[in-house]
């Protein structure tokens, strides 16, 4: 029987058991960090050896050869991404690995992109600039055009605030183009852009997958098996396929997803709800906050209903983002902030178990450098609530 979760939840079965281990002494799997696997030449002289581009369904053997094509660990890892994600899951060495796969896989006529990661905005560039042909680079808000591929990211970093899928799938799909939704702020169980029309859904498993800040992952989800295939093929002869560590780190990690995340989730929304009621006049005080030092603070869960009726709680069914963004008065305050906290790491990157926190503009030179971005881990949530307290006061109080 398969375990079938609610919406807006993980399955916890699915997590621990949904890999089809199948009958053994071990609880957990091994870290296995051949290359090579053995060649029973019994097996060769009765059936030739084939290579296996994913885990078989019902947990029988797999014929593994050689690494870059499959392994033990990372198959058992994409069964279970292909279930918690609703489509058909592929591994890369990393997120921007996984971006650079897409492109070569959808070979668009133009990208339509505004804001978001730095990075894919530099994978992006790269992949042209391996190109005979110019590729041109157009706004969400222009005209699409037939063979565009629409590259949309939701909910947006560094910001945190959410965009329409539905509306830019229809888009999209009304000139027979893509749609690649980088979910990597809303992972499961807050978003599953399947729903709302993706044809692509790209994660940087790094974050919330891996959970723990230990491995570089890149992880890409489509719809059917047979393009999860094409995709396979062409990780094999490009040769970014994560290592067996990372592979053996991250099915370690997503036992404990359906935990970590919506605790996240909770303790983000909770956190910036928080901080908002802190934006006021200086002179005045919220919950011993003091005002005047925070201007704006952006979040899914603040966002209004637009004008198209676009509300972003129907989309991010299972919880709002862990991750978002504060501006704050003086840049001196922003420079100071990361540094006067107990509970939050001072670093780039989010979805860890520890809170980080980071001036923005130090990984990505084009934001305000008035921008800290928050992400929140699995602490107690009064405990990272005195800690930002305690630090506002002090850098005000410095300045």
């Amino acid at each position: 029987m398969t375990s079938q979760s609610a919406p807006g939840q993980l399955s916890g079965t699915q997590l621990v058991h949904g890999d089809h281990h199948g009958p053994g002494s071990e609880v957990v799997p091994s870290i296995s960090v051949t290359t090579s696997e053995f060649s029973d030449k019994k097996l060769i002289d009765t059936q030739p050896r084939r290579v296996a581009f994913r885990a078989v369904p019902d947990g029988g053997a797999i014929d593994h050869i050689y690494s870059r094509y499959s392994q033990n660990v990372s198959s058992r890892v994409e069964q279970i991404l292909s279930k918690i994600n609703q489509g058909h899951a592929i591994t890369y060495a990393s997120g921007l690995a996984a971006a650079f796969s897409v492109l070569v896989h959808y070979k668009p006529k133009r990208i339509a992109i505004s804001e978001g990661y730095m990075g894919c905005h530099s994978t992006i560039s790269t992949y042209i600039k391996g190109r005979s042909t110019d590729i041109p680079i157009v706004d969400l808000d222009d005209e699409f055009q037939e063979g565009d591929l629409c590259w949309l990211e939701s909910p947006l970093n560094p910001i945190g605030e959410s965009r329409n899928i539905k509306y830019y799938a229809d888009k999209i799909h009304a000139v027979g183009g893509k749609l690649l939704i980088d979910s990597t702020f809303g992972p499961p169980p807050l978003q599953y852009p399947f729903k709302w029309g993706a044809d692509c859904v790209l994660h940087s498993g790094t974050k919330y997958f891996g959970g723990h800040s230990d491995l570089l992952c890149g992880i890409v989800i489509v719809r059917t098996e047979a393009e999860c295939k094409e995709l396979w093929y062409d990780r094999c002869y490009m040769g970014n396929m994560m290592g067996s560590l990372e592979s053996w780190l991250l099915l370690r990690s997503l036992r404990t997803m359906h935990l970590r995340i919506p605790r996240q989730s909770a303790s983000g929304t909770e956190i910036a709800q928080w901080l908002s009621k802190a934006v006021i006049p200086e002179g005045q005080e919220y919950d011993g906050i003091p005002g005047g030092v925070i201007t704006k603070v952006w979040h899914s869960s603040l966002q209004e209903t637009d004008a198209r009726g676009f509300n972003p709680s129907t989309q991010m069914e299972g919880g709002f983002n862990a991750c978002f963004s504060i501006l704050l008065s003086k840049i001196e305050y922003a420079e100071k902030l990361p540094h006067s906290l107990e509970y939050f790491v001072p670093a780039t990157s989010l979805g860890g178990v520890e809170s980080l926190v980071q001036q923005r503009m130090q990984s990505d030179p084009k934001q305000n450098g008035h921008l800290v971005r928050l992400s929140i881990g699995v602490e107690e949530v009064g405990d990272l609530k005195d800690d930002l307290r305690r630090a506002l006061v002090q850098i005000s109080k410095e300045n």
